[in-house]
């Protein structure tokens, strides 16, 4: 036990000690995790607020039922638990007639016009939100099935515009951070395999003097640990950083139609994300890049 504690400690130690001894490839190395990192975070961060700004809109796309002139007040609002049963509904609010006209009216400055009507012909309506505009067609046909409602409204051609763009947005996002992942990953390896390159004499020597695979190895998967992780951390500090500049700007600017979601609601998994995608460069990286030169 405790000659495996020695060597764990040996191990760590010399991993250490390799990032000072070549301090200008573990900076750089360091650096370019940290680069692509922040590039792959903030593609993640602006499709994640597209999205987010896609949601709001599907919010405002709506369905009006309108209610048969023949039903009653009360049942007409009693109608509202039957509304609330079918699949994809969200929630309802009832409109009554009085209501409707009183929006009508509001939208001229002149209501004297309106004088001589009131508000009996207007209909009772209810205003439903769904949970999925993508099923806002088959919803509205669910609805003709109620007999209390004369008929249904809905800017199908709209719906439809935002779930295109959902998607859209959704692959052209997975696309590209796919895309920065596999270069990422090519260009850090290489950066990996270059320093190793450099402590090719050192492996060779070790080989011969009876050192097994393992006990050279790992010193190497210790540092490039130690990179990754750092490259990660370092690269989620500063997401952090230009995402709280970004938010204040889009404040300044006072674009009330769009507010950018708030860094704690992704933090978690870009975290989880970004120690994965380190410690997987930095592991693995060094990991193959040492399998060539084990070959002695």
């Amino acid at each position: 036990m405790k000659v495996n504690r020695n060597r764990t400690f040996y191990y760590i130690k010399e991993g250490i000690t390799s990032i000072f001894n070549h301090s200008l490839m573990s900076f750089a190395s360091i650096c370019i995790i940290v680069a692509f990192l922040i590039i792959m975070g903030s593609f993640i961060l602006l499709a994640v607020n597209i999205n987010a700004l896609i949601g709001e809109l599907e919010k405002d796309n709506i369905i009006l039922a309108y209610v048969h002139e023949n039903v009653s007040d009360a049942d007409a609002r009693g109608i509202e638990h039957t509304l609330r049963s079918i699949p994809n509904i969200a929630s309802v609010a009832f409109i009554s007639r009085e209501e409707a006209f009183e929006s009508f009216i509001g939208r001229y400055e002149d209501e004297d016009r309106f004088r001589d009507i009131d508000s009996s012909i207007f209909r009772h309506r209810y205003a439903i939100y769904v949970e999925d505009v993508a099923l806002i067609a088959d919803t509205q046909q669910e609805l003709r099935y109620i007999p209390e409602l004369a008929s249904t409204s809905a800017n199908l051609s709209v719906a439809q515009a935002l779930v295109n763009l959902r998607n859209i947005v959704t692959w052209v996002s997975v696309i590209i951070i796919a895309v920065l992942l596999v270069i990422s990953l090519f260009i850090m390896s290489n950066t990996i395999k270059l320093a190793t390159f450099e402590r090719r004499e050192e492996i060779a020597i070790m080989k011969m003097v009876g050192a097994t695979n393992s006990f050279i190895r790992w010193p190497f998967i210790i540092e490039g640990f130690i990179l990754g992780i750092t490259g990660s951390l370092i690269a989620f500090i500063s997401l952090i950083g230009l995402y709280s500049l970004a938010s204040s700007r889009v404040l300044e600017l006072e674009a009330g139609f769009f507010q950018l979601i708030m860094f704690s609601n992704v933090s978690v998994p870009l975290f989880l994300l970004f120690t994965a995608i380190g410690f997987g460069v930095g592991v693995g990286g060094s990991g193959l890049a040492l399998n060539r030169y084990l070959k002695v």
